[in-house]
């Protein structure tokens, strides 16, 4: 068993699920099982029951999830939140130094209102006007307001995870621009064939090869919370893993989802809280273009 070639590191809500789904497609690449295996990001989970649900933690499961690819596939995963985890990039350098590296990125101000609505979404929020989460943050920092069943806790700290460019300096410094590379988002959604051609390349696969593009992980949101608290109970979730093997655990967890899960559109973000958390980040922006050699402040104006 061997460790993953590629990895899509995130950021969230940038169209990672996008993006791993037509690779999985792709017939000389395997994609994990798993989507977001989390296996890297050991600075993110404390260790809690809780975590343990977003975060592998034994490495013969994790290195099980590549056991089906046939000889001569690449493989690979998306995990989200290894672009924001300071521990990630240097974990997966030691486990393949030769890893390619996929980023994602996206206006942070539009992901953030995603993101926090997918941390609805999960029960790992509890706030949910969305400029009270970001008002709360300072609190957070010192252990207050967090949600009592809260995943990943650090990923409350939402305008951190905005800030993409200490994050992408962090694998371009450890992995080389030559085994990185950025998708924006903005692009992507211009012109799925055109991004997706792009990582083909970036992979040295065939990039002829061109899936049929569809919408996925629109806005969603649960039918019944009550019924998810229950499912991610400590007794219902050890009897699941001591009743189904670990390839079955993901299909099981998307048949769930489908069942409690409403189509649903957020409004639109309220322009002044918009205008004011753009103004936080518009630094970083700045930074980011210097870095990647794109005037993404402009795209995200």
């Amino acid at each position: 068993m061997r460790y993953p070639d590629f990895f899509i590191v995130g950021a969230p809500r940038c169209g990672t699920t996008f993006m791993f789904e037509y690779l999985s497609r792709h017939p000389d690449i395997y994609t994990s099982p798993r989507k977001e295996p989390q296996y890297f990001a050991t600075d993110l989970d404390s260790g809690s029951y809780l975590d343990s649900l977003s975060f592998m933690r034994d490495r013969d499961e994790y290195l099980d999830l590549f056991s089906g690819a046939r000889p001569g596939q690449l493989t690979g995963e998306a995990s989200t939140w290894y672009l924001y985890s300071k521990d990630a990039a240097r974990n997966i350098k030691a486990a393949n130094p030769h890893a390619h590296i996929i980023i994602m990125l996206r206006d942070p101000v539009e992901m953030l209102y995603s993101l926090h609505g997918r941390r609805l979404y999960g029960g790992s929020e509890d706030l949910t006007r969305f400029e009270d989460a970001l008002a709360a943050e300072a609190e957070r920092k010192l252990g207050r307001l967090i949600p009592p069943r809260a995943r990943n806790v650090k990923a409350l700290f939402y305008r951190e995870v905005g800030r993409y460019s200490d994050q992408v300096k962090r694998y371009l410094d450890i992995f080389g621009k030559q085994r990185v590379h950025i998708v924006i988002f903005e692009d992507f959604r211009a012109d799925p064939a055109a991004a997706y051609r792009g990582v083909l390349e970036f992979l040295d696969v065939d990039a002829t090869f061109e899936p049929q593009f569809r919408v996925v992980n629109e806005g969603v949101a649960r039918r019944s919370r009550r019924i998810q608290r229950l499912l991610l109970s400590p007794l219902v979730i050890r009897t699941a893993r001591w009743a189904l093997p670990q390839r079955a655990r993901p299909l099981v967890g998307r048949a769930w989802d489908a069942i409690n899960t409403r189509g649903t559109r957020r409004p639109p973000l309220d322009g002044a809280v918009a205008d004011k958390l753009r103004r936080d980040l518009y630094p970083d922006m700045v930074r980011l273009g210097e870095l990647i050699g794109r005037d993404v402040a402009a795209i995200w104006k």
